[in-house]
């Protein structure tokens, strides 16, 4: 909220038949089962495979966190995601889950190679396992020529065989989402039509891992959810057919309906979690409804209760708050219950 209210779309003045809204929500999120494996490729990069799909760039969240942890470039990591056959149990990919959990396992995985490498680079040395240090991608100890992942893979199967390591977990301790959504809108009160003409997510993301994908989170739950509030619904027959079963009658926001919505990454670590991770797929779609709702009563006065706020709902509002004020009585009173 208080990144909300210090954005300049906050402090923006509105023009005639605009309105702004803001709501806030919150989203539990989850964590659940995990696993990660992890193997040294003969030319020292790893491979790493996980088993939750990738719905929203989890793959390189989570090459990016192994790549962290072993001091080494991420473009050398191989993220994959294995099937049911070649991998332990995962948990659903459902929105707010998987950056948490995986990333878990990865983490742990990591921490358990980084120990077999040491090892394997004490070996080579003759010396103690914990007289060598691991950092920068690289196994040192005092006297000694450091040992790249390269070079301790060319050696492993004189040092024990594959460089492996694995992780199961089942990830607990995953922390709630927060969202502030800022809404700007023009109504026409001839036809009802609404325009959503600015919008601004604010959303806590406890550490954002890959800053782009964590704003294309936040950018479609909005988006998904303007389009809940605005065009989206079931229509049927008489006979009980539903008359709009196809994409080209089910209305749903393009690009066209929309103005770029701006993402704000709130970052206030989870501490539950290494990397203080917090799931974003599934809060960003809980305040629009609220934000837009509040956006067409700042505009009209008129406070609709169902949506979507289709344009004939809203014009046919106006009209009937238009009738109960026919004295004079000031559009922007306190707004009118109308239900759809």
């Amino acid at each position: 909220m208080e990144a909300a209210k210090a954005h300049e779309h906050y402090q923006t003045k509105l023009g005639p038949n605009q309105g702004r809204g803001v709501a806030s929500g919150w989203w539990v999120n989850a964590g659940g089962e995990a696993t990660a494996h992890i193997v040294i490729q003969p030319d020292g990069r790893p491979a790493l495979v996980t088993g939750r799909p990738d719905i929203g760039g989890s793959r390189a969240s989570q090459a990016m966190i192994l790549a962290e942890e072993l001091g080494i470039d991420v473009g050398d990591v191989k993220p994959m995601i294995g099937d049911t056959d070649s991998i332990g149990f995962n948990g659903v990919t459902g929105g707010s889950s998987v950056a948490y959990a995986a990333g878990l396992a990865v983490h742990e995985a990591t921490q358990k190679l980084i120990e077999v490498l040491r090892e394997r680079a004490a070996l080579i040395w003759d010396v103690d396992a914990s007289k060598v240090e691991w950092r920068d991608g690289a196994a040192h100890a005092k006297g000694q020529n450091s040992l790249t992942l390269r070079e301790l893979a060319e050696q492993a199967s004189a040092t024990g065989g594959p460089l492996a390591a694995d992780a199961n977990v089942n990830a607990q301790g995953a922390a709630a989402a927060f969202g502030t959504h800022i809404c700007d809108v023009e109504v026409d009160p001839e036809t009802g039509k609404v325009d959503v003409i600015r919008y601004t997510v604010c959303q806590d993301a406890g550490r954002a891992i890959h800053r782009a994908y964590v704003e294309g989170q936040f950018q479609g739950g909005a988006a998904q959810g303007i389009g809940w509030a605005l065009n989206e619904e079931y229509i049927y027959n008489q006979d009980g057919v539903m008359e709009n079963a196809g994409f080209l009658d089910y209305r749903m926001p393009v690009a066209l309906d929309l103005p770029m919505i701006e993402a704000v990454v709130v970052e206030v670590p989870n501490p539950k979690h290494p990397y203080g991770i917090r799931g974003v797929g599934e809060n960003g779609i809980v305040a629009p409804l609220a934000a837009v709702a509040n956006a067409i009563a700042d505009a009209t006065g008129v406070r609709l209760y169902s949506v979507p706020m289709s344009p004939p709902k809203v014009q046919a509002a106006i009209a009937a708050h238009a009738n109960r004020h026919v004295g004079g009585a000031s559009q922007k009173e306190e707004p009118t219950p109308v239900g759809a």
